[in-house]
């Protein structure tokens, strides 16, 4: 069982930045690809960005390319999402993931989930 608490959502112009954290709790941290999801109102939840356990991969949506970077600590249990040059298209409630196998670009691939942190971009 892993347990995942995301953190460091908020309200940011557009340009600007957050970084936003997902702590797990429970065994085999190391061992899973993690992935961050968001969710606008009305809408599919949505790939964002994955990691493999390693961190030797990682993938993402091509609407964040360039401007979010995912990254992991083992040591910490922790997974960071660094989003920088934010738009107010990327306004939504963003959750973080965990996979035994993966890392995966299908929220179906993912078995353990956060209970999500909103995050707001103003124009």
């Amino acid at each position: 069982q892993v347990q995942l608490v995301e953190s460091g959502g908020g309200l940011v112009q557009a340009g600007g930045s957050l970084r936003l954290s997902c702590t797990a709790s429970g065994r085999s941290f190391s061992t899973y690809a993690m992935g961050w999801f968001r969710q606008a109102p009305g809408k599919e939840r949505e790939f964002v960005t994955a990691i493999s356990w390693s961190a030797g991969y990682t993938y993402y949506t091509d609407s964040v390319k360039g401007r979010f970077t995912i990254s992991r600590d083992n040591a910490k249990n922790t997974v960071y999402l660094q989003m920088n040059s934010l738009k107010p298209e990327d306004t939504a409630v963003y959750y973080c993931a965990a996979a035994p196998f993966g890392p995966w670009t299908d929220k179906y691939g993912y078995k353990y989930w956060g209970q999500g942190t909103q995050v707001t971009v103003s124009s």
